[in-house]
């Protein structure tokens, strides 16, 4: 009864290792994309938030030129956007109904920033080569506001 319970064992002796050896990599391709896009979260949270002081900075009476710009150049640093320089700064005029048939004009600040995933995208240049998956991501973030001087 012994010889036959120790070859039912020895049967079974590599199976821990080779599951682990299969769910392993799943685990950790999981964990990484979770903290990945956590990260191009945040760095979005900071591209809209970079906007909205760019908007509050050009909707000012008399706005000095490039201001707006700078202030959200300024923000993105602030924020340890590493490649803050990277980032395209739009501001543009429009007009805004403020009902009963008037309108206004506002300002819209529009900031792209390419962002680029340190894990994954090597990974999927790995997997699909000379594809185009592992290539910079460009999040686009904008605010408008309504000027303050008509």
């Amino acid at each position: 009864m012994t010889k036959t319970r120790r070859q039912g064992w020895s049967s079974e002796r590599g199976t821990a290792i080779l599951e682990t050896a299969m769910t392993l990599p799943l685990l950790l391709l999981v964990s990484v994309g979770i903290f990945e896009f956590g990260r191009a979260y945040q760095t979005w949270q900071v591209l809209t938030n970079a906007a909205r002081e760019g908007a509050r900075v050009a909707v000012l009476p008399n706005p000095v030129a490039g201001a707006p710009e700078a202030r959200v150049r300024q923000y993105l640093t602030s924020g340890q956007l590493s490649n803050a320089g990277s980032a395209t700064v739009a501001v543009t005029g429009s007009t805004v109904d403020i009902g009963g048939g008037a309108t206004a004009s506002a300002s819209i600040v529009t900031v792209s920033y390419p962002f680029s995933f340190i894990v994954l995208q090597p990974v999927a240049r790995l997997l699909v080569s000379g594809s185009t998956l592992g290539g910079d991501l460009t999040l686009v973030a904008s605010s408008e506001m309504r000027n303050e001087s008509q």
